[in-house]
């Protein structure tokens, strides 16, 4: 089971649907519950009038804020509301990075690296991945937003081992029409799992996740872009 960040309630997920004959369903939890009480059900209405599905992303002011679940998590998508806000901006590092590791789970190192990677990654596609390694309730909770100035290009890969699957993400709406949902449940399932990351460590799986997200948004989208995780 995974988790997707809570983005304040402005945040919105619209997809494109290309007929009108999709029901209204409910979408089920996945991705890994890691930030507090499990996500509940999030329904999906769709507008036969406009063929518009959106889905309301209570996302990121999950991972983003604490005791939540990391809301939102595509391969299927759950949300869970948050119980209690963290907000502790004091955790920021002074300057700007997209690697932000309050866990110490990388090393200097494996964080220029990443970094590095990321760099190229926006340069080369205009997507931003941004990367927290956190140990709740030991997080920058909602102050990662705004220092990120997270939008509808940006991917929030929460690294956070509490509940069991250490990957967790939050994904734009942008990003979202680009690559499959499926995708980031079967990456959450190859490198988040408990079994690899306590044989691996928590930096393997990491800097693993960071490099398959990399190599998918460098895909050409297709109907198979993404349809492996290497």
């Amino acid at each position: 089971m995974m988790t997707y960040l809570r983005i304040p309630s402005s945040f919105f997920l619209t997809l494109s649907s290309p007929t009108c004959s999709r029901p209204a369903r409910t979408l089920p939890k996945t991705l890994s519950s890691h930030l507090s009480p499990p996500p509940s059900p999030l329904p999906i209405t769709t507008s036969c009038g406009s063929c518009i599905t959106e889905i309301t992303s209570k996302s990121l002011n999950f991972v983003l804020s604490g005791a939540l679940t990391l809301g939102l998590f595509f391969g299927e998508i759950g949300v869970a509301e948050a119980k209690v806000g963290v907000n502790k901006p004091q955790l920021l590092p002074k300057e700007f990075s997209t690697v932000i590791d309050v866990a110490g789970f990388l090393s200097d190192g494996q964080e220029r690296r990443l970094a590095e990677e990321i760099a190229a990654l926006e340069k080369d596609t205009g997507f931003k991945l941004r990367v927290l390694a956190q140990n709740y309730p030991e997080t920058p909770g909602l102050a990662i937003k705004d220092f990120w100035q997270v939008d509808d290009r940006t991917i929030v890969f929460v690294a956070d081992p509490t509940f069991g699957n250490i990957l967790n993400f939050n994904v734009g709406a942008s990003v979202d029409l680009d690559i499959p949902r499926s995708f980031w449940s079967r990456l959450a399932g190859k490198y988040g799992n408990i079994f690899y990351w306590k044989e691996k460590g928590e930096d393997a799986s990491i800097e693993a996740a960071v490099m398959a997200i990399s190599n998918c948004l460098r895909e050409p989208v297709g109907p198979n872009n993404c349809s492996e995780v290497n």
